[in-house]
């Protein structure tokens, strides 16, 4: 069987590549897998297409297929075998099994195999023509050069996941303050912070900004800009993190904060400062504003790992009070979610959230705005009363 492999290199981001049952790279994987590296794909993005490829590995090897050598229907059973986790040629009697994996990730290891084969496709090798089929039909929209597009330029995968339509999960102003509380409190006869100010601010920054995990762990202390008599505000910057963090698509971006997230900041700060975390480090400005508070590790860059523990253990001492699977990028669906219910035109959202395009944004939270649309003619009478009027009257 086919395994992946983490590799890490000194001065580079962790990597991952197909180990097949030499224990030596699959030579046309790996070939894959560096055009995404030398292309600046994600090391996110090579370990979640080097997973889809060991399963094709494996998928093929129960079929005693070679790579090269495939056929229309292995997609198609490739995809019944994600699901059912049953070997190929073996039909099930009675209710269908239940499917192993949810239609996003089906569809994710299906565009891993399908990205490979195209990768071969254009190095000029005749593998799989059958991954697309041209297609005269697509957008109404024809742009003011249509008319001298190359014929066939419209192509539709042959074989895709239909995935049902699902509202992205957020969290009730409620809920956020559980959470928030549940880390530290604010004692206003003392004037004074109790618990975990860390945790505390850095669920703070995933409300008011909608930041990735990855984007808020890789934040430096010279990316936040405290307000001088100005907008405080914290900058968005791609660059090389020890564990492998990184801001997602590699672009810069702005974000404006409010005071009392800025004041939160400074106080954690301070208390950095307390613990002798100044002394320890040769520039501050450089050192990453979430770090391990104590054991050998002090004042080094936070795990992802670590917050999913504090989410766990936060899941555990609420209970029920908290939606169950509730993540910390649900902060940043809440965010998209507030600030389109409030008011905000959807392209300024989509450049706070960091989205490539205004579409992507348009893709995941469309419903939000059109709920709201429809939730308001819940009222028929109120709705329809202009018409009732003009029809009565001409009547």
């Amino acid at each position: 069987m086919a395994r992946i492999q983490r590799v890490t290199l000194d001065g580079q981001d962790p990597t991952w590549t197909v180990l097949g049952d030499d224990f030596l790279p699959v030579v046309p994987v790996e070939e894959f897998l560096e055009y995404l590296r030398q292309v600046g794909s994600s090391p996110n993005t090579v370990r979640s297409y080097a997973r889809g490829l060991m399963l094709w590995c494996d998928f093929l090897g129960l079929r005693d297929r070679a790579w090269d050598d495939v056929r229309l229907e292995d997609l198609t059973g490739f995809l019944g075998w994600l699901r059912t986790g049953l070997p190929p040629e073996i039909a099930t009697i009675g209710p269908p099994p239940t499917d192993l994996i949810s239609d996003a990730t089906a569809a994710l290891r299906l565009q891993s195999v399908r990205s490979f084969y195209l990768f071969h496709q254009r190095g000029g090798l005749a593998i799989m023509p059958q991954l697309s089929v041209a297609s005269d039909f697509g957008s109404p929209y024809k742009s003011f050069l249509h008319h001298i597009r190359r014929p066939g330029g419209n192509r539709r995968a042959t074989v895709k996941v239909r995935r049902r339509r699902r509202s992205a999960p957020t969290l009730t102003p409620t809920q956020l303050t559980l959470i928030k509380d549940s880390c530290a409190r604010y004692d206003p006869l003392t004037r004074m912070w109790d618990g975990s100010v860390r945790d505390r601010l850095f669920f703070n920054l995933l409300e008011e900004t909608g930041l990735r995990i990855g984007e808020a762990l890789s934040l430096q202390h010279r990316d936040w800009h405290s307000g001088g008599g100005g907008n405080p505000f914290i900058e968005v910057v791609p660059r090389l993190h020890p564990l492998g963090e990184r801001v997602k698509g590699g672009n810069y971006r702005k974000l404006y904060i409010g005071d009392d997230l800025d004041r939160l900041y400074a106080e954690y700060v301070w208390r950095l400062c307390d613990s002798g975390m100044d002394l320890a480090i040769a520039d501050m400005d450089q050192a990453y504003v979430f770090v391990n508070l104590q054991g050998e590790r002090s004042f080094c860059p936070l795990r992802p790992e670590t917050i999913y523990k504090l989410v766990s253990r936060i899941s555990r001492s609420l209970g029920p009070r908290l939606p169950a699977g509730w993540s910390p990028h649900w902060f940043r669906h809440t965010h998209a979610t507030a600030l389109l219910l409030s008011g905000s035109p959807v392209h300024v959202v989509s450049r706070r959230l960091g989205h490539a395009d205004v579409q992507t944004t348009l893709n995941i939270y469309a419903w939000v705005t059109e709920d709201e649309e429809l939730r308001a003619l819940a009222d028929w009478k109120a709705v329809t009363s202009k018409w009732r009027d003009a029809n009565e009257t001409l009547g």
